[in-house]
């Protein structure tokens, strides 16, 4: 019997056994990220938000020195596309500290971590867009229209009619998608030259001095009752960027990438467990919008350089 072309996603967990493995890595990362970012909020409530960048970035530094020396890359440490990393650094903390900002506790500015995650969603959109002006890549007629039908979808959930959520602080969160999408350009150029351990040791080093430093004037002491959330903050960001490593650098891209959006089914349930919230119909309506399309854009990708385009 003839089979189309394309392998169905059944088919291409027979075909690469390991897809299954990092499928259930990807589900991992992101379960961690989503509890690594709810005590973000949990701190933002209690620190500046430029602090709680600051310790985002330190206390998984311990962790980033154990890895980076158990695998060699210590002595080569310094040969590394400085300009790139200095770049992704300050993309970095202006992202944590838009975020932490974001999810800060003020009555009827501060999105729900579903409402949030639904418009970080549009991340991998603009990514396929900043690509065409930074990497000087093509994007076909079909996915620009998914990036507009994405970027509609965020229009859904902001609802900027001056009755709905445009407020400040889902702008931050938008801004942190930007910040995230010109980040992950940067690393995709950084990764032409550098090795993976020295990307995230130098991510980890200059975000922590720089955001440290201007979180130094306004620094609050730490309040020790909040040790045990500190811990889970460096457990949670470290363990979960091996997870997302490990996703994908065995999986194909197409299978595992699309897993990133159970993010949303988590937040929904921490929403719900801390803080009785729950999003509303217009925000699941914009996240579907958004979702769909940053699926169809990953499948394009995926066929794309299944047929050797560049």
């Amino acid at each position: 019997m003839f089979k189309p072309a394309g392998l169905h996603a059944e088919d291409r967990l027979n075909r690469n056994p390991e897809n299954l493995r990092s499928m259930a890595a990807m589900l991992v990362a992101v379960a961690t990220f989503s509890v690594r970012d709810t005590i973000m909020k949990l701190l933002a409530a209690h620190y500046p938000p430029i602090q709680v960048a600051a310790l985002r970035s330190l206390v998984p530094l311990p962790l980033v020195f154990a890895w980076v020396a158990w695998r060699g890359a210590l002595r080569s440490v310094l040969q590394v596309n400085w300009p790139v990393h200095l770049l992704r650094a300050a993309l970095g903390i202006a992202m944590l500290s838009l975020f932490a900002f974001g999810l800060k506790d003020r009555p009827g500015q501060a999105p729900g971590l579903a409402s949030a995650y639904t418009i970080l969603f549009i991340g991998p959109i603009l990514i396929t867009a900043l690509s065409v002006v930074m990497l000087k890549e093509r994007v076909s007629p079909q996915r620009w229209m998914a990036v507009a039908i994405g970027m509609a979808g965020v229009l859904v959930v902001l609802r900027p009619d001056g009755n709905g959520f445009l407020t400040i602080g889902s702008i931050a969160i938008l801004a942190t998608a930007v910040c995230y999408a010109v980040s992950a350009i940067s690393a995709r150029m950084l990764a032409r030259t550098d090795r993976i351990e020295h990307m995230m040791f130098w991510l980890m080093i200059l975000m922590a001095i720089g955001a440290t430093s201007l979180a130094a004037p306004g620094w609050v002491a730490i309040d020790p009752a909040h040790a045990l959330l500190l811990c889970g903050l460096a457990i949670g960001g470290f363990f979960g960027q091996m997870a997302l490593n490990e996703a994908f650098a065995r999986g194909e891209a197409a299978l595992v990438a699309p897993l990133q959006y159970s993010a949303l089914a988590w937040a929904v349930a921490i929403d719900w467990i801390l803080w009785q919230t729950l999003p509303d119909g217009t925000t699941l309506i914009g996240a579907a919008i958004i979702i769909g399309s940053g699926v169809y854009i990953l499948y394009q990708e995926k066929d794309r350089v299944a047929a050797g385009h560049p």
